[in-house]
């Protein structure tokens, strides 16, 4: 919509490409490169300058240039002074300074002289893990939310592929750690950010570095990893003397996961909901095979392939780097050394086309479905930390594949949950099995789904996985049946990568 001013300057209303302004602009010439952000009638702030512009006063024109793009950061930094919070996260304001029917009990409305809600969101730490294609999502809506200051941690580098979906790299950023990267990209583009990277695994930290957040947002792919942060923090809440769980110790957990045109978001509440681990047997189980099968008795030419990739590599180290299922020369030694395993034990079936499969295990990511699934986990950190509605009780999936399907429901806490539970899980196996079929059990279950699983008496141990000296030491174990080893009515500890904790079980024989 055109109009002129009393000075002759012909306007032209325009939508700032983060949100609507109902400003004027004079007509330009050339295309913009720049966001207006406040408009006066006869000057305007500016977040990008590089523009030609022409105004049009008693029939002679004026060009005038801005000063390019050198300087940039520096004075997006002084715009967001000069316009404040108020301006700058005007949307949030809404939410923070009154009190809608939804609003949690405790909360307090923000005003001009006490803002304790957007303290928290200037102030607080929180986590994210994972900086893939779920995690950038999750670092650019945390922090164009309102956080300021969040830590990454994602132990992977960037590849090739992923900058399709991945949109916080660029192709100078292949081979970079991708926490560095998603870090270095948001502390740029979004002022006052404070995003810190670590290029790690989770289970390089302990609990004293967790204790530095209000709440951890995770967007990993592995089951494995999920299922380790959450007994990580539920193991770190403690006991009051009367008996009570201490809710200072409490640091809620959001997981989003995505596979395919399929997602879900959680709100864990460690000790007061329902946590990971109650859910596991909604997972389908994943195809992995039992460690003590492949380092020993190796059936299937998968579990050739698999020995060759997890352990063979492992020991041998071959290209200096984590096995690439990308990378042809990774394959190819894969692929050698099953072939030699096979041999050994007489199995046949190993070939290039299946090696790659075994390795890569991949579904393709859908980037739609990811910007879902961290859009929803955004807005559940945002009202638990502010307390402004309530918070997702406790699970919400997410199907794409025929429509836009959303359901919300809750899980219940098992009192027999390999992690938060009070009691044993109760098994009843047959005195028939040996020692290998238990161990193939709990990697198969629904409800256990453990990758390498080490078990022991209160007073012995059956098999032990590392180190590699106890491991040859017992596995003779694994031949012999049950009553061999232990009584009916026997407690078992389980240790496995996935847990923090042993898993406690009461085994029975039946009759």
């Amino acid at each position: 919509m055109n109009s002129t001013t009393s000075s002759g300057l012909t306007h032209v209303r325009i939508i700032c490409r983060t949100r609507s302004i109902s400003q004027h602009l004079p007509i330009v010439d050339k295309p913009m490169k720049w966001w207006v952000v406040r408009m006066d009638e006869e000057s305007c702030v500016k977040a990008r300058v590089d523009l030609w512009w022409t105004r049009t006063r008693n029939g002679e024109r004026e060009e005038e240039r801005g000063g390019g793009r050198e300087g940039e950061r520096e004075r997006g930094r002084k715009m967001e002074m000069e316009l404040g919070w108020a301006q700058r996260w005007k949307h949030l304001n809404r939410l923070l300074s009154r009190k809608g029917p939804l609003a949690g009990e405790g909360f307090e409305a923000d005003t001009e002289k006490n803002h304790p809600r957007r303290d928290i969101l200037l102030q607080e730490r929180i986590l994210v893990i994972g900086a893939g294609g779920l995690g950038c999502e999750l670092l650019k809506d945390l922090t164009l939310v309102g956080f300021r200051n969040i830590d990454v941690i994602d132990m992977d580098t960037i590849d090739l592929s992923n900058l399709n979906r991945q949109f916080l790299f660029r192709p100078a950023d292949v081979g970079k750690p991708k926490a560095t990267a998603a870090a270095a990209f948001i502390n740029r583009r979004v002022t006052g950010a404070n995003v810190v990277p670590h290029y790690k695994k989770i289970q390089d930290f302990d609990e004293e570095f967790y204790k530095q957040f209000k709440i951890v947002v995770c967007g990993l792919d592995s089951l494995v990893a999920r299922r380790w942060m959450n007994s990580m923090l539920i193991n770190m809440v403690k006991k009051l003397p009367d008996g009570e769980w201490d809710v200072s110790s409490i640091i809620p957990l959001i997981d989003g996961g995505t596979e395919g045109l399929k997602g879900h978001v959680r709100v864990i509440i460690p000790r007061i909901t329902s946590c990971f681990e109650c859910m596991l047997d909604s997972f389908p189980p994943q195809t992995t095979f039992p460690m003590c099968t492949i380092a020993n008795t190796p059936r299937l030419p998968e579990h050739c392939i698999a020995w060759a990739l997890q352990i063979k590599w492992e020991e041998d180290n071959p290209f200096g780097a984590s096995p690439d299922g990308d990378n042809p020369e990774h394959i190819a030694w894969i692929l050698q050394k099953a072939t030699e395993r096979a041999t050994e034990f007489g199995i046949n079936g190993v070939n290039y086309k299946l090696t790659k499969g075994v390795v890569k295990n991949i579904i393709p990511a859908i980037a739609s479905t990811n910007a879902l699934v961290a859009a929803a986990c955004a807005n559940e950190a945002l009202k638990v930390l502010t307390d402004i509605s309530g918070v997702l009780d406790d699970y919400m999936m997410y199907n794409g594949g025929q429509g836009a399907y959303l359901f919300s429901f809750s899980y219940f806490a098992k009192d027999d949950c390999n992690v938060c539970g009070s009691e044993y899980s109760a098994l009843s196996v047959s005195p028939e099995d040996t020692l290998q079929d238990f161990l193939e059990f709990l990697s198969t279950d629904g409800r256990f789904q453990f990758s390498k699983p080490s078990i022991r008496t209160s007073n012995k141990s059956l098999y032990m996985m590392k180190p590699e000296a106890l491991r040859k030491k017992l596995e003779g174990n694994l031949s012999k049946k049950l009553p061999e080893l232990i009584d009916s009515n026997t407690e078992l500890y389980v240790v496995d990568p996935s847990l923090v904790a042993p898993a406690r079980l009461l085994v029975t024989f039946k009759d």
